[in-house]
């Protein structure tokens, strides 16, 4: 596993799930770790624990005003960030699109599609002049297969692939990585997020079926982050053994 001590990674939504885990597997290589969200406690108490080569800046990525803020205050060595780990998005309802609440549909394009435009933008250029970087963006197979409800939040993950893709096109010719990362049924506070807080009917999500984990993910991101240089993963979709796409919906009358 290559030595990642002179590595600096920022993690966006550090606080919990694939971020938490995420960030837990880069700091045990010896990387300095930027932990943000919008939570200052979380971040401070697991900054508290993984060490003094981490450091715990809260901000909201759907802020623009927030996101340059942070980035310019960072200070020496968290300053110059070689991978940036786009996790950051939530999920909200799972009504069908024309009995949706709207601040909900503006919520979720302000985190999952305009935070990561805020971060990426942001970072890009200094990963480019120094001539070394990464960008490892946490998509969803949401991005490649509709189901009912999804409407809004499949979107934002599809807009994350397809910028995904484009910024390597964009990054063609210069040392700096684009990876995709899409996960399925995962167990983390996603799905209590997504029910507004009711945790018997996130719960309901996993009966009967063992779910990815964040470490699963973080494995994910470390995997692709830790390949020799010249080697470029661009995107990644996992789900649990006891889950698969479907067949086409067809409605009989």
């Amino acid at each position: 596993m290559m030595d990642m001590t002179d590595w600096t990674v920022m993690v966006t939504g550090a606080s919990s799930g694939y971020g938490e885990a995420t960030a837990r597997r880069f700091a045990a290589l010896g990387a300095r770790v930027i932990l943000t969200g919008r939570r200052e406690a979380p971040l401070k108490a697991l900054a508290a624990e993984l060490g003094d080569r981490t450091l715990p800046v809260a901000f909201d990525v759907g802020s623009k005003e927030q996101v340059h803020a942070a980035i310019d205050a960072l200070p020496a060595p968290f300053d110059k960030v070689d991978i940036l780990v786009n996790n950051a998005g939530l999920a909200l309802g799972l009504e069908p699109s024309w009995k949706t609440d709207l601040t909900e549909w503006e919520t979720m394009v302000q985190t999952n599609i305009l935070g990561v435009l805020y971060c990426t933008r942001r970072l890009l250029p200094g990963m480019v002049e120094r001539g070394r970087g990464h960008v490892i963006n946490i998509s969803s197979i949401a991005a490649n297969y509709p189901y009912p409800g999804g409407n809004v939040y499949g979107a934002t993950k599809a807009f994350v692939k397809q910028l995904s893709l484009n910024l390597r096109a964009d990054l063609l010719g210069h040392p700096v990585r684009v990876t995709n990362i899409e996960p399925g049924l995962s167990k983390t506070n996603f799905s209590v997020v997504r029910f507004r807080g009711d945790e018997s009917a996130a719960d309901k999500a996993y009966e009967g079926v063992q779910p990815l984990s964040g470490d699963d993910i973080a494995e994910a991101c470390i995997w692709a982050a830790t390949l020799p240089a010249h080697v470029n993963i661009n995107r990644i979709e996992l789900m649990p053994t006891m889950q698969a796409n479907g067949p086409l919906a067809v409605h009989r009358e």
